[in-house]
């Protein structure tokens, strides 16, 4: 070859290889995404573990760390797992295991720490080389039969050792203590559950395998958090979310009211939603109340032990403690929403959302496999002692015969097989037997266990090809999970609870007003005034000249009062804003813009979901709830739908099954409430039909407790037998029973 054919040859073979960037980015990118969905941040639905956290348990009981030996420092455990099977940070792996000890983050915490592992405060745990840690007996659980042939195993990263690609799993770890993780184009989140629910949910699909998710939901109804906490979430969105396997669910601290004496009081939160860091909290609310962004807010202290116990004190000892909460629930991370994202590798490989009823039977489908292939290798151990066994009674039944062979033949172990037709493993067991085993009580041992082990066979083989029995035995194991981690036990009694968030209206400005008892009185010429406390005797007050007295009753000043007027409207002013009981009062048009000609014919305490009969002067009306009578303005707001001559008359309460109504022409109706429209706003029906005049006076009432009246003498009157006026709605009516006001008024 030539100098110049050498220097082709060199330079072809230094060349680059043309690649297509898009097809390699693609394809790098798509092996990095698979990476870590399968190798990181997505657990399996089997075990409910990533490889981290399956390395590091496997890692201890390699080290024979299980609940009942001692501890040894977690440095030698991190060293473990990132020399032999998890080729990663050693960092990464520690917080791994600390994780996996804090009662606070995990339900059921599968490592057991000593020293300081962290709080719920945010504070990192001390350095590995300072903590020591062993296997809880829920992580024990979970690799339990792990050595016999239960799961497959594969090399580690580096071929000098092996690791389970999955566990056993005799625990609902995936629900039980939930998991988060976030992958490539995708992300896991699973809150924790209680597991004697989970085992009832279990042993329901175990019966009824297409068990929709909402039956399901009777047995585990939601979450149970590490740190408690009270769910407020509508049961109709996490039966979604579990339906989906997407959602969120709203979660609250825990909270009661500690009287202080004379009135004053304080709010102590006991517990915080999952995952809050306490500090953070306090530090958020602290900042914002100097804000001034929490006007009810006096001040938040942290009492805390080893129990939570953070102390509320409110602005003054007149707010309403319910106020208080919510508006800091509103503004604060004392209420969070919970991510639900079920997405879990199936059979170590798919990564799918699913519904909890499939999460569920993914580990009964797990649990099955490593049931049948326990039993297989139980079988094969059986088989393997039997043959042995074999050989050995037929040793004993031709004792001085095999002595014999051993003493003075060459070939030993060819002229046993070639004899008695034994196998290689029988003669080499006979071979191995020691002299002491050659008395007579050994070869009653070996028929004895030949016998049992036959029978263990029988069963085992029995139990493999019958599923109804694999399903009994996965049964009774979980029955035995769950009485040993039942709601009667302190790990398993559940710690969240389920409530109704209460539907509070958040007016700073009232929750300022001091609750005090008040006697509202109106004269007849509109003058308005609130007495303090709650007056019995009306007779002396005192009216200007000309007027006289009207309304009067007992209310609070964090009332609300409703005003209705001739010309349909209705205003509302706070019991507080009227003037004190000093003098005759002052007039109510300086409080609400009232025409001159128009008068006030009803006041009423606003109560919430109260529902009122509403008429005019000519007979027409509706019912309406008083939620809808409130207004904000000044100007009031038009309910009853009236023009002049024509005016409201008429404002009741409407509680009974049946309305009176008398005209001023003295005739009575009575007829069903029902038949009465329900409005917000409007002319409404004809109660009554009048040819002359209008109406005088309307109740409702229940017809089963009569008719009542006050006759003219101040005499409460009643009268049942009431068939000869009952009609139906706009119809004229009948005189009215002899005894009945001549005012034609019921009251």
């Amino acid at each position: 070859m030539t100098i110049n054919d050498s220097e082709k040859s060199n330079s072809s073979e230094q060349s680059p290889t043309r690649v297509n960037l898009r097809e390699a980015l693609e394809e790098r990118y798509l092996a990095y995404a698979l990476s870590t969905i399968m190798g990181r941040a997505l657990p399996d639905v089997r075990d409910g573990l990533k490889p981290v956290h399956r390395r590091l348990l496997f890692a201890m009981r390699m080290l024979k760390l299980d609940h009942k030996s001692g501890f040894k420092k977690c440095a030698r455990v991190v060293g473990d797992v990132i020399g032999k099977y998890h080729p990663h940070g050693d960092q990464s792996v520690y917080d791994a295991l600390v994780r996996l000890a804090q009662g606070f983050a995990v339900r059921y915490p599968l490592v057991e720490g000593q020293g300081n592992f962290g709080n719920i405060d945010g504070d990192n745990a001390a350095a590995m080389r300072y903590t020591e840690s062993r296997l809880t007996e829920v992580a024990v659980r979970l690799m339990e039969d792990l050595d016999q042939d239960t799961v497959d195993f594969r090399q580690t990263y580096d071929g000098e050792e092996e690791e389970p690609i999955v566990f056993p799993a005799n625990f609902p770890n995936l629900l039980a203590n939930g998991s988060a993780g976030i992958a490539v184009g995708m992300a896991t989140n699973i809150p924790p559950h209680n597991v004697a629910e989970i085992c009832t949910a279990a042993l329901h699909l175990i019966k009824f395998r297409s068990a929709s998710v909402e039956t399901l939901m009777k047995f585990m109804p939601g979450p149970d958090l590490p740190t408690g906490g009270i769910i407020v979430e509508p049961h109709a969105n996490i039966l979604k979310a579990y339906q989906t396997g997407r959602g969120s669910i709203r979660v609250r601290a825990a909270w009661h009211k500690e009287d202080m004496g004379r009135g004053g009081y304080r709010i102590v939160i006991t517990e915080i939603p999952y995952q809050v860091q306490k500090s953070r909290l306090i530090e958020r609310i602290a900042d914002q109340m100097f804000e001034k962004k929490i006007p009810l807010l006096g001040d938040i202290l942290d009492e805390s032990a080893e129990d939570i116990r953070l102390v509320i004190e409110p602005k003054n000892r007149n707010i309403d403690p319910l106020l208080l909460m919510e508006s800091l629930f509103r503004v604060s991370d004392l209420e969070t929403r919970l991510s639900l994202n079920m997405n879990v590798l199936t059979n170590g490989l798919v990564p799918k959302v699913l519904p909890l009823n499939e999460v569920i039977l993914g580990w009964l489908d797990h649990r099955q496999v490593v049931l049948v292939r326990k039993s297989n290798y139980r079988l094969e151990k059986i088989a393997r002692r039997l043959e042995i066994l074999s050989g050995l009674i037929i040793a004993f039944l031709n004792l001085d015969e095999v002595i014999r062979i051993i003493r003075f033949e060459d070939e030993v172990k060819l002229t046993l097989i070639s004899t008695f037709e034994l196998s290689d493993v029988q003669a080499e067991a006979i071979l191995n037997m020691r002299l002491r085993s050659l008395r007579k009580l050994e070869e009653m041992e070996l028929r004895r266990e030949h016998d049992e082990l036959l029978i263990e066979q029988a069963g085992l083989l029995e139990l493999v090809a019958s599923q109804d029995m694999q399903w009994a035995q996965i049964s009774d194991s979980i029955k035995e999970l769950k009485k040993q981690f039942g709601q009667k036990t302190l790990l398993g009694k559940r710690r969240t609870q389920f409530a109704e968030a209460p539907d509070v209206d958040l007016d700073m400005a009232e929750a300022f007003i001091e609750r005090e008892p008040v006697t509202i009185i109106c004269s007849a010429m509109g003058w308005i005034r609130a007495l303090k406390g709650h007056q019995g005797d009306m007779s002396k007050l005192s009216y200007k000249t000309g007027d006289e007295h009207k309304f009067a009753f007992h209310a609070e000043t964090t009332d609300k009062i409703l005003i209705f007027t001739t010309d349909g409207r209705i205003y509302t002013v706070g019991a507080d804003k009227f003037p004190g009981g000093r003098g005759q009062g002052e007039p109510i048009r300086l409080l609400i813009d009232v025409a001159q000609e128009v008068e006030i014919f009803d006041i009423f305490i606003y109560k919430p979901e109260q529902k009122r009969l509403l008429a005019a002067s000519d007979g027409r009306g509706f019912i309406c709830v008083e939620n809808d009578l409130i207004s904000n303005t000044k100007k009031g707001k038009q309910i009853l739908n009236v023009k002049a001559p024509i005016c409201a008359k008429i404002c009741t309460k409407a509680d009974g099954n049946h309305v009176a109504v008398i005209g001023q022409n003295r005739k009575l109706l009575i007829y069903k409430t029902e038949e009465v429209n329900e409005l917000a706003r409007g002319r409404g029906v004809m109660l009554q039909r009048y040819k002359d005049g209008g109406i005088s006076d309307a109740i409702t009432f229940n017809i089963e407790d009569g008719l009542h009246w006050l006759d003219g003498g101040g005499r409460n009157r009643t009268v049942t037998e009431l068939d000869e006026w009952l009609g139906a709605r706009a119809q004229t009516g009948r005189m009215p029973p002899r005894g009945f006001p001549a005012t034609n008024k019921f009251t």
